[in-house]
């Protein structure tokens, strides 16, 4: 690989279970939410990342607030949504958050840009669903715009025109890193290449070799337009307990719980124990014993050629004793074997 291999974290703020077996108070889980990440500096993880929802089962919809926080308590890990729903929010707005995340973390900040996989946010800011292209489209355009840090001109449909207008803060040591997030459409991936911008694929179920093709896709385009070849990541889910029978007894039940309730809005069947199974040997969960993991991170980047992994690591109610030791055994045990494996 052309560059050393990258391995992240990252959390939606699932609302986890207490000890008495009840939900947490959403306050107390973004409290914990900043003490996994510091954990995280501290075993030596190279990005911390957090989501963006808008719903009562994810505790955080200002992923820049609490990457804020974390940036106060830690010194190394680079920090960054996943992903910031560009859609409905302000472009200009998002720049100037994570600018300002980047100089109090001293040039630690990531905005990783996507549509999100959820829809609430849309009638809560005041945007038309119909428009959910259009959005994004126009959007990314300005956010682009702004990265070069110079008077930006810029019109759309979408909001007045900006004519010569200058943002800030600007960046310390520009550009800002931002990723565009990949859902797997091949309009997504040419339109990351169009805007040089690197590709975080989000690979949640099924054999991750399927993505191959889009990540040929994503090299041809940049050379076809002649750009540099840019950074490809994926985010998938997954658990580490000290073993593998461990590791599926603990996530099993509560994973099965965020899958259903998702599942029940989206028209898909309840998840069997049988399908659980399958995609931890075959498709996108990460889950086992440090060894079985990090064989599996392994085989995923080698087979795709990304230059960072990040695993989503809370799962429902899983209960944040639990996620503290999946960090601790991904920072210090699976990322070392995957390094390993890899030289």
């Amino acid at each position: 690989m052309a560059q050393q291999l990258e391995l992240g974290l990252d959390t939606f703020g699932d609302v986890t279970n207490g000890a008495d077996g009840q939900p947490l108070p959403i306050a107390q889980v973004i409290r914990n939410v900043v003490e996994e990440a510091v954990l995280a500096d501290e075993v030596g993880i190279d990005f911390f990342g957090v989501g963006e929802h808008h719903r009562a089962d994810f505790s955080v919809s200002a992923p820049d607030v609490v990457l804020s926080a974390i940036a106060g308590r830690t010194s190394r890990i680079r920090l960054g949504s996943a992903v910031t729903v560009l859609s409905s929010d302000d472009p200009i707005r998002v720049f100037q958050r994570f600018a300002t995340l980047d100089a109090v973390s001293a040039g630690r900040a990531e905005v990783i840009l996507g549509r999100g996989s959820f829809t609430e946010s849309f009638p809560l800011f005041g945007y038309d669903l119909d428009q959910y292209e259009v959005l994004f489209e126009e959007k990314l355009d300005l956010f682009v715009a702004l990265l070069a840090q110079q008077p930006v001109t810029w019109s759309g449909t979408t909001r007045p025109p900006l004519q010569g207008m200058r943002v800030y803060p600007t960046v310390e040591k520009p550009p800002l890193k931002a990723w565009i997030g990949v859902g797997g459409t091949p309009q997504s991936v040419v339109r990351a290449a169009h805007y040089r911008l690197p590709m975080m694929l989000a690979i949640i179920g099924g054999d991750p070799r399927r993505f191959g093709p889009h990540v040929d896709l994503y090299r041809r385009a940049n050379e076809k337009m002649g750009h540099p070849q840019l950074p490809i990541g994926m985010h998938s889910p997954g658990y580490v307990a000290e073993t593998d029978e461990q590791a599926r007894a603990e996530l099993w039940p509560d994973y099965k719980i965020m899958r259903d309730r998702i599942g029940a809005e989206r028209g898909w069947g309840p998840m069997g124990r049988a399908e659980f199974e399958h995609e931890a040997d075959n498709g996108s969960l990460y889950v086992g014993s440090p060894e079985t993991v990090a064989r599996k991170i392994a085989a995923a980047v080698k087979a795709l050629g990304v230059s960072r992994f990040d695993l989503k690591y809370s799962a429902g109610p899983l209960a944040h004793d639990k996620l503290m030791r999946c960090i601790e055994l991904y920072g210090r045990k699976v990322a070392p074997l995957v390094r390993d494996m890899l030289a």
